[in-house]
């Protein structure tokens, strides 16, 4: 399991968006990287073609290396580090290292 996927709440822990939080859109393991609404991002220059007849720059985000990123606990609303437990039917789950609750 990974430690963080697809839909998590996160915290930037350092960089130029350093303290903004954000939702992942998309995670890419092979880079060790994501995708994070509204976090980390540049500018692209759209061109004009049949579909898109604005063209112009857009804002699109681009990929963030996870080492930047930390879980928020929806219990404490802090950014924690995540750990794991196993429960009595061996599931395992991700846990709040802070409050020591259960991450979905």
């Amino acid at each position: 399991m990974a430690r963080l996927k697809k839909g998590d709440h996160v915290a930037v822990l350092n960089g130029k968006d350093r303290g903004k939080r954000g939702k992942i859109l998309q995670v890419f393991p092979a880079r060790g990287s994501a995708l994070v609404e509204r976090i980390n991002l540049a500018k692209h220059f759209e061109r004009r073609t049949q579909q898109n007849q604005a063209g112009g720059i857009i804002e699109r985000e681009t990929p963030i290396v996870l080492d930047k990123l930390a879980l928020v606990c929806p219990r404490c609303d802090k950014p924690t580090r995540v750990g794991w437990k196993v429960s009595p039917e061996g599931t395992k789950q991700r846990v709040c290292k802070r409050c020591h609750e259960a991450v979905q």
